[in-house]
């Protein structure tokens, strides 16, 4: 495969070029919600991959182009799908030059520990969903650029695709309005069981979450449209097949390897913003100054500096930040960073598979807080908490934390807002902390663009 770079032109919104692109087969986005979004910096859009892996509910991988199951491994099964693509025979500073796209779900969690709970499926999607790309669109915000990257035999049909007009879309609306599983006093007597849990020493802290759905009709990149203008975010993403879609607007990342340099990002405390800036600051240095709050992100810190242990190189393991502040357009967060070097006998899926699912939406200790969230919470969490993300060629990888993430499957829409529970936590405080992470998604989609 020779690859080449080509210049394209750039357009401030990724969401001009993928609306050409978007009813191909495989489409997808990832939008770093640039140059709004804080920390947003590269969009990456392609379709029509040259094979789909599917995993399916019982853990078995497929692919689009295979008949029957693929034994071994699932994480490497996915190198070995990612390995058909030669290794591009040029040095580039862009992500990604051909690999892998796609899902996996925080289910997929349960292929990996010894999950036995009574939680039950909401929808029909697979476990991960990941398709082999040979070529892609990248748009870098900071330097205001566009380069389609692409196999010569790609380029043309690529740029075919990318300025064909829009396709039409159906005006997107909510048919009922969401509602939630569980109720606030069924959250409350959840919440007061992870308490129990804390005493009793199983744990330090759960993530804890609750689920809202509501039914729909019409476009759901119609409704991307208006919740990616509404709260641009720097690890955002959509793509859609069949009667399903994932529609994320995550804030946070889970790994990223560039190089062999590892770094993940964990989100642990949130405020809302203000309505007025005096509030908005008070708010902010409440949150910087909490004891609890610090404390909560701390403990994720360590989990992860344990997960990431496991594959990188000992004493590499560092924290250049803990517990920064960060604001984006509906919370203030605490953000800490923890880096690693990447064992070189590793490829980044093993990392991938050693940290996931993300301790910062488990709690810890990760298995057992994994266990108490499969008996506390009614339903699985599906592509909520997974990661969405690329695994390029040649050993680069970025993923999400697939927060702030809405499930779409049969005509019915699904949101979750969770938080991670401590000792100290207050009940009350805690419902509402999961309502202020997605009451402006849920509100936006009361009012889709026309």
């Amino acid at each position: 495969m020779t690859l080449a770079i080509h210049p394209f032109p750039y357009r401030r919104d990724p969401l001009d070029h993928f609306a050409s692109l978007r009813a191909r087969p495989g489409a997808v986005l990832l939008d770093s919600g640039g140059p709004v979004a804080p920390g947003g910096r590269y969009d990456i859009l392609t379709s029509d991959p040259l094979d789909t892996l599917e995993v399916d509910a019982d853990g078995q991988a497929r692919l689009a182009s295979h008949h029957g199951a693929m034994s071994g491994n699932l994480f490497d099964v996915q190198q070995r799908l990612l390995e058909r693509l030669p290794l591009p025979q040029m040095d580039s500073s862009l992500p990604f030059l051909g690999g892998l796209i796609g899902f996996w779900s925080y289910d997929l969690g349960r292929r990996l520990e010894p999950i036995n709970g009574t939680a039950q499926a909401v929808n029909d999607l697979p476990l991960a969903r990941l398709g082999l790309y040979d070529w892609a669109l990248i748009q870098d915000h900071e330097q205001r650029e566009s380069w389609l990257v692409a196999t010569p035999e790609r380029r043309q049909q690529a740029e075919a695709w990318l300025e064909l007009a829009p396709a039409p879309t159906a005006d997107f609306r909510l048919t009922d309005d969401f509602k939630a599983k569980l109720s606030a006093e069924a959250y409350r007597d959840r919440f007061d069981a992870v308490q129990r849990y804390i005493r009793a020493g199983d744990c330090y802290q759960i993530n804890l979450a609750q689920r809202f759905s509501a039914t729909f009709e019409g476009d759901l990149w119609h409704a991307y449209q208006h919740l990616r203008r509404a709260t641009p975010t720097p690890f955002s993403a959509f793509m859609a097949w069949d009667d399903k879609a994932i529609l994320s607007l995550s804030p946070e990342r889970f790994l990223q390897c560039f190089d062999g340099i590892v770094e993940t990002r964990p989100i642990k405390g949130t405020r809302p913003r203000g309505a007025t800036a005096e509030e908005d600051k008070r708010l902010a240095r409440e949150l910087s100054e909490s004891i609890k709050d610090r404390a909560e992100n701390v403990m994720i810190v360590d989990l992860l500096r344990n997960d990431l242990g496991r594959v990188c190189l000992p004493g590499t393991v560092r924290v250049p930040q803990l517990c920064g502040l960060e604001s984006y357009a509906n919370v203030h967060h605490l953000v800490s960073i923890v880096h690693g070097h990447l064992a070189p006998s590793l490829a980044p899926l093993k990392l991938l598979e050693a940290a996931f699912p993300g301790g910062s939406i488990t709690g810890a200790p990760k298995v057992r807080a994994m266990q108490i969230i499969d008996e506390l919470e009614p339903d699985r969490r599906s592509a909520y908490c997974g990661s969405l993300g690329y695994v390029d060629r040649r050993g680069r990888m970025d993923t999400s934390i697939a927060i702030r993430t809405l499930v779409a499957d049969a005509g019915r829409l699904h949101i979750w807002g969770g938080g991670g529970l401590v000792a100290d936590s207050d009940g009350d405080a805690e419902y509402a902390e999961t309502l202020d992470k997605i009451r402006h998604l849920m509100a936006a989609l009361d009012t889709p663009p026309r």
